[in-house]
């Protein structure tokens, strides 16, 4: 049973943080667009860390009620892509995410901040 998708987004912010993931930024797409509800973006500084922050994760999304329904990137490790259906999580290297900047693309979309989630 999947639980409301802001809650997946905390448990996704914190596997994201505890991993040391670097600039982990939310964001709101649910007046936007149909794809999902949340993008969690967050960037990592090897292929090692890419992928610990991408297990980690699953494992707290899954203990929260969330199944990865599809992932793509995990043989290039520059941008992993976990897709929970509600919760979309992209994760980048450095250059990767410069390059491909989500945050500008979705520029219409409301940031969640680190504060937000505490409520």
């Amino acid at each position: 049973m999947q639980t409301d998708s802001f809650d997946g987004v905390k448990a996704a912010y914190k596997a994201l943080d505890d991993k040391k993931g670097t600039d982990i930024n939310i964001l709101d797409i649910r007046e936007i667009s149909v794809i999902s509800d949340y993008f969690v973006i967050a960037g990592g500084n090897s292929p090692t860390q890419l992928k610990a922050m991408a297990d980690a994760v699953e494992e707290e999304l899954y203990k929260v009620g969330f199944r990865l329904n599809h992932s793509e990137g995990f043989q290039t490790k520059t941008w992993i892509l976990l897709d929970f259906g509600d919760i979309v999580v992209h994760l980048f290297n450095k250059e990767d995410r410069e390059f491909y900047n989500i945050e500008r693309i979705w520029g219409d979309a409301k940031f969640i901040t680190p504060e937000m989630l505490a409520n």
